[in-house]
């Protein structure tokens, strides 16, 4: 049987214990919906009576494009290698380890594309962080710390045409003509999709499309 949206709250839940931070990845391609789900399902548990939920997605590890240009790799922003994986996880046992103060992580400003340090704040009261991003089962190099990291990790899967569409359409909102978006989805995205799409039998659960709240992202 499928999982409902209803279902994902109670196995949230589930994840958290007195005395122990608990901290939920979500997975899946680019375009599937995490980012969706991540944050429909923070505010969802925040209204169980107070912020005890945090969302902190992998997106603020992106390298810096100055970055990406001194290595050669900007005309494939978003791959593995294009990432500071080593200190996501650093984040993430942080995350899990320091429990008594407010611990800041990185955001990512989509108009900017760019990281920005500091932007997420994690206060003590957060028993439960919600991660997500695109390799959180890659199991090569400094990826395989963030599996580690995680209590549960959850794959979002959508329908292909359906989250080619979407990304196109994102790329377009923050600044890409058409074309230039179409390119860039079957060209970089596809090579990044597929090697996620690989990573799927590695995950906790699978999401299906009619579990994730339609619409835009959650405010």
């Amino acid at each position: 049987m499928k999982p409902t949206f209803d279902d994902l709250l109670a196995r949230a839940r589930a994840l958290t214990c007195p005395g122990h931070r608990a901290l939920l990845g979500i997975a899946g391609s680019p375009g599937s919906g995490k980012s969706t789900l991540a944050e429909h399902l923070v505010r969802a548990l925040n209204g169980d009576g107070g912020p005890w939920a945090a969302h902190v997605p992998m997106d603020g590890f992106h390298l810096a494009d100055a970055e990406l240009g001194r290595l050669g790799r900007l005309d494939r922003k978003g791959a593995p290698d294009t990432f500071d994986a080593a200190g996501y996880a650093a984040l993430l046992r942080r995350l899990r380890e320091e429990r008594d103060e407010t611990v800041y992580a990185p955001g990512f400003e989509r108009v900017l594309e760019q990281p920005l340090a500091g932007a997420i704040p994690v206060p003590p009261s957060a028993r439960l962080v919600v991660t997500e991003g695109n390799y959180l089962l890659l199991g090569t190099g400094p990826w395989a710390r963030v599996r580690r990291e995680l209590d549960e990790v959850w794959f979002c899967e959508l329908e292909e045409d359906e989250r080619v569409r979407r990304l196109v359409a994102r790329h377009e909102e923050f600044g890409k003509a058409h074309q230039e978006a179409v390119d860039w989805v079957l060209g970089t995205d596809q090579r990044n999709a597929d090697l996620v799409a690989a990573t799927r039998d590695r995950a906790d659960l699978v999401v299906p499309e009619a579990a994730v709240p339609s619409g835009r992202r959650a405010a």
